[in-house]
């Protein structure tokens, strides 16, 4: 008979994911998971739809950071430094978002999700910005400050 005690992995996954989603960081990614997805939803809605290759793209990052971090592979695979990985990658969404939203909202006369798509998005890219922001702060507040020396000899 099987142990009924056990816990089956698709549970200890999801307890995972319940708990990685309260945290700050978990919070943030998940929003910016859901912004892009709606993103994405008003740009195919839209005439022009070239530019919900940017929703696509930052979305499918922010998925791949989120499951990094919630099964925290960060500290299993320390071939790569996630947190400038990760600040790279929200900065250079927010970067994108915000120019292309602003190019969205100016040129979207007559395509009600155009400017939906951009007035999001402009959104999205405060958000990313402010992800940018807080993995600075961390990087920042764990960078080892060491004093010069005051030592004359040489």
């Amino acid at each position: 008979m099987a142990d009924t005690t056990a816990t089956s992995a698709g549970a200890n996954c999801m307890e995972k994911l319940k708990s990685y989603v309260r945290t700050q960081k978990g919070f943030i990614l998940s929003a910016e998971i859901f912004i892009s997805l709606i993103i994405l939803i008003c740009y195919a809605a839209s005439v022009y739809g070239g530019y919900s290759a940017v929703a696509i793209i930052e979305m499918i990052f922010a998925m791949i950071f989120f499951g990094i971090f919630m099964m925290e592979m960060d500290k299993q695979i320390q071939v790569v430094n996630w947190v400038w990985s990760d600040l790279f990658r929200a900065g250079i969404g927010a970067g994108l978002y915000i120019i292309t939203s602003l190019i969205c909202v100016i040129r979207g006369a007559g395509d009600g999700a155009l400017i939906a798509g951009g007035v999001f998005g402009l959104i999205a890219g405060l958000l990313f910005a402010y992800d940018t922001y807080t993995i600075f702060l961390q990087i920042k507040s764990t960078r080892q400050h060491t004093a010069a020396s005051t030592d004359d000899r040489i």
